[in-house]
């Protein structure tokens, strides 16, 4: 896997090189560019296969970077210091970033989820991301969904549940549509994270608060939702759930 980094700090670059030789070496790190010019001549001349691109730089950031390139055909992460919107923006349009300092672990992780990617980001992951940092909305009404198919872009309040299943996750939504998503529930329960009415009731189930009717008695219980369906509460998180549910409770 060839990779090209970018970032205007030369000590970040150099860091990153060094953990990526250290834990990933089955990435390449064919360029190392301190200016998003140079990284845009880079990417034209070698077309990697993973793009490390910085957010915060002088004369063109890291999303204006992204509105340059005609055809991305790699898989991109971004590197940031921590700016929640821009991180939030990011992840309702499914893609991949690392805070710096780059932690190891995360790394590797982001490394194993480009090399199962079985496609560059959709043009409409990126339109969407570079929409959203644009306008600077506060809401973010869709997310975004990678499936076999290409890219899904659901309205989070037509989300019912959500069901894992190993690594995909089934999205159930108000139109009694099941859409497949490409993503473990773990990253949806991420992607979702901004939203408190989204609640894991059970490791392989999350649900919209909005959407429960009923709360049955058990060891856990389950809940009924909306359109009638039944979801296992596991012990372990059963308490929590009753007090999303009951906030005012003593």
């Amino acid at each position: 896997m060839k990779a090209i980094l970018i970032d205007d700090e030369l000590h970040c670059l150099d860091t990153l090189g060094i953990l990526l030789a250290d834990y990933c070496p089955e990435v390449e790190v064919i360029d190392k560019c301190w200016s998003a010019k140079k990284g845009l001549e880079a990417i034209e001349k070698q077309r990697p296969d993973i793009l490390f691109l910085d957010i915060e730089m002088p004369v063109m950031n890291g999303f204006e970077v992204l509105e340059q390139i005609k055809n991305i055909d790699f898989s991109i992460v971004f590197t940031t210091s921590y700016d929640q919107y821009a991180i939030k923006a990011i992840r309702f349009s499914a893609l991949d970033y690392l805070l710096k300092p780059v932690d190891p672990k995360e790394l590797i992780l982001s490394i194993r989820k480009a090399a199962t990617q079985k496609s560059a980001p959709a043009p409409e992951q990126v339109l969407m991301l570079i929409d959203q940092i644009k306008s600077r909305q506060s809401g973010f009404v869709k997310l975004a969904v990678p499936t076999t198919q290409g890219l899904e872009l659901i309205p989070v309040d037509q989300i019912l549940r959500c069901d894992a299943d190993d690594n995909y996750t089934h999205i159930h939504t108000k139109g009694k549509t099941r859409i497949t998503a490409c993503r473990s529930l773990k990253d949806i329960e991420e992607q979702l994270g901004d939203f408190d009415f989204f609640v894991r009731v059970h490791h392989s189930f999350l649900v919209n608060l909005n959407e429960i009717v009923r709360y049955v008695k058990g060891e856990g219980g389950y809940v009924v939702m909306s359109d009638g369906h039944t979801v296992d509460v596991s012990r372990t998180r059963k308490e929590m759930l009753l007090k999303k549910l009951q906030p005012n409770r003593l």
